[in-house]
């Protein structure tokens, strides 16, 4: 078929579309185009080689719309249920976090505990060994040692009660 020039609205009436689809099918095509005399634009267009065919109307359908308003109103349901999930994961998550920085506490205290144990049984360790052999030469029986001791178990003592 030999080339014809049309313009947007003859293409669209021999294709049966709008005038819109038509100066896109132009466009997407790059078929040539010319301004004539009275200021509308010209296409240069051998239909024989377009193979175009015409779209059904894509009008939204009444069921269509409710169904699309279904779904939404299913997904935010969905969402709100997500939601609450995780509020209780977040519960559960934040309560964890205070119990585990409770635990340190406790380990921290344990530990400066233990560690004033231990120097406080380094320094009784002490007393008694330097007690024990000068208790030794004065007293034969011990006297002096089991002083000390009762001494360092009144420390003790002493200390658990400043620790509570």
């Amino acid at each position: 078929m030999p080339v014809e020039t049309l313009t947007y609205a003859a293409l669209a009436a021999r294709l049966m579309i709008s005038a819109g689809a038509a100066r896109s099918l132009a466009a997407r095509l790059r078929l040539p185009r010319a301004v004539s005399d009275d200021g509308k634009t010209l296409v240069s267009v051998d239909l024989a080689q377009i193979r175009h065919t015409r779209r059904p109307r894509g009008g939204h359908k009444a069921d269509d719309v409710a169904a699309q308003a279904a779904r939404i109103v299913a997904m935010q349901a969905e969402i709100t249920r997500l939601e609450a999930i995780a509020a209780g994961h977040r519960a559960d998550y934040e309560r964890e976090r205070e119990r585990a920085d409770r635990l340190m506490v406790e380990l921290l205290q344990a530990t400066a505990e233990t560690a004033a144990v231990r120097e406080t049984a380094a320094r009784l360790e002490g007393f008694l060994r330097a007690s024990g052999r000068i208790g030794r030469s004065i007293d034969g029986q011990g006297l002096a040692a089991r002083r000390l001791g009762i001494q360092a178990a009144d420390l003790v003592a002493a200390d658990r009660k400043a620790y509570r």
